[in-house]
């Protein structure tokens, strides 16, 4: 279940902190919102988009790239596995 607080963005970020990638909010001119330059590892998603857009940002970026769960607290594995 998505909940679209802050809160749950915290925990999305955390996740991300865990992995190889760096997560940054920048301003850009993203047809989706984000960018994922997969060779430097960096994720940036849209600094004016509202909670619940870099919410759904983050989640498809999540889905999309393959991210080593091994490195991952358990409370993390738990939400990724989700």
């Amino acid at each position: 279940m998505i909940k679209y607080t802050t809160q749950f963005l915290a925990k999305l970020e955390d996740l991300i902190s865990e992995s190889d990638y760096i997560l940054r909010y920048e301003k850009g001119n993203f047809k989706s919102g984000y960018c994922v330059l997969k060779d430097q590892k960096i994720i940036i998603v849209n600094k004016l988009y509202t909670t619940e857009g870099k919410i759904n940002a983050l989640l498809e970026i999540i889905k999309n790239l393959a991210l080593d769960s091994s490195k991952f607290s358990e409370k993390n594995i738990k939400l990724y596995e989700e």
